[in-house]
């Protein structure tokens, strides 16, 4: 099934159209890749049925498109999260692009790579590499897919929250090849529980090793831990956590924000007194809504109506 082009997604109340999913670089080889079988494999056993990733080698981009009549123009690719080991691609990816079709949004879906030392040259950047490439396509083909080129956001959950919060704070450090000059910016950012730092005292351990290795150097360190990172030209952000996650301290968007502030980009930050880790869109300790708050959110902003 996870080789199949189109896939129907169906979820509670809400339809899903289907989309089209298609190789992240086409017939291009992918860079910074060693040659070796595909190992990927997919994990159904949760229930209710979640589909998670392991050991992707080969990313791919799924794209879902709004009803017709409610497009916005406006674009979101989604980054799933589970520390750089795997893609939990259900609940913090596909079901995350119904809840944005809902809003007029086209929504992309990044099977990224997951960092592997015998299937990449330099795993530091793969991950980054194929976000980069994501957000060149949807504005290559932007006409394609009915999307403004200046109305592409990046959403990320837990690692991919690292992920995405990586591609926009180093955007300006190309990892692909770019002949075109396409931007590689995201006009904004969405932060679930995200992993943003990778210093001993609030970095998520797992996703850290994953990425840059067990014993990284101090430079690799602050490279990757994107508070650092923030200027006056990251994109404007909107944040939610939990503050009792025990998997990634609420200080990794607490510090983001305080980054975001210092250097005036807008940003808004909603911390839920309970929800722990990995809620996806629906905290149970609240009866409160992310997905209603990130919806006024995004139409203060402009991005949709």
């Amino acid at each position: 099934m996870r080789k199949t082009a189109i896939l129907i997604f169906l979820f509670p109340f809400l339809m899903v159209h289907a989309q089209q999913e298609f190789p992240l670089y086409g017939n291009q080889p992918i860079p910074n890749s060693k040659p070796g079988p595909d190992r990927e494999s997919v994990d159904t056993s949760d229930n209710p049925v979640r589909y998670s990733y392991s050991l992707v080698s080969r990313p791919t981009l799924r794209v879902f498109l709004p009803p017709a009549g409610k497009a916005t123009g406006t674009a979101v690719v989604v980054c799933p999260g589970g520390g750089y080991l795997h893609l939990a691609f259900t609940h913090e990816g596909t079901d995350v692009a119904g809840m944005l079709n809902e809003l007029g949004i086209v929504a992309f879906v990044l099977k990224y790579r997951l960092p592997n030392d015998e299937t990449m040259v330099d795993k530091t950047i793969g991950p980054l590499q194929d976000a980069q490439r994501a957000i060149q396509l949807v504005r290559q083909r932007a006409g394609e897919w009915g999307v403004d080129p200046a109305r592409i956001g990046i959403m990320g959950f837990s690692a991919g929250g690292h992920l995405a919060s990586t591609a926009g704070t180093h955007f300006n450090t190309t990892v692909i090849d770019n002949p075109g000059k396409i931007s590689l910016r995201p006009d904004f950012m969405i932060l679930l529980y995200p992993v943003i730092s990778f210093e001993d005292s609030i970095a998520h351990r797992g996703s850290r090793d994953n990425l840059i290795g067990l014993h990284p150097d101090g430079a690799l360190v602050r490279k990757y831990s994107n508070e650092l990172q923030v200027t006056a030209e990251t994109p404007p952000t909107f944040l939610v956590h939990a503050g009792d996650d025990k998997a990634v301290p609420v200080a990794n968007s607490l510090h983001f924000y305080q980054a975001l502030q210092a250097n005036g980009v807008p940003s808004e930050m909603h911390v839920y007194p309970k929800g722990g880790h990995g809620f996806g869109m629906n905290n149970p300790t609240t009866t409160d809504r992310w997905t209603d708050r990130l919806r006024s959110w995004l139409v203060d902003g402009g991005w949709i109506r």
